[in-house]
């Protein structure tokens, strides 16, 4: 019976590393693409900024909502990897 205790302490230790490299996964890959999309958004602000000054204000507003909005993605990455953090095997 002992032997068979400690195989399953090894089998849920094992899974506890699976579900950290899943949550490490789950944020880490999650906030890339967002991170890559909020600076290509700030670039081409200032691209059009830098075209057309007079336009500034609504450009402003336009890329704010739209980093709003990449960064609702990272949010949801987030949420994932809190839920796989506490969901229990």
């Amino acid at each position: 019976m002992n032997e068979v205790a400690q195989t399953a302490t090894q089998t849920m230790e094992i899974i506890q590393v699976y579900k950290e490299l899943a949550m490490a996964l789950a944020i880490g890959l999650g906030a890339f693409g967002p991170g890559i999309g909020i600076g290509l958004i700030g670039k081409a602000a200032l691209e059009a900024v830098g075209r057309n000054p007079e336009a500034a204000g609504k450009i402003q507003w336009l890329a704010i909502l739209s980093i709003a909005f990449a960064e609702a993605i990272a949010i949801y990455a987030l949420v994932i990897a809190f839920i796989i953090w506490f969901v229990k095997l």
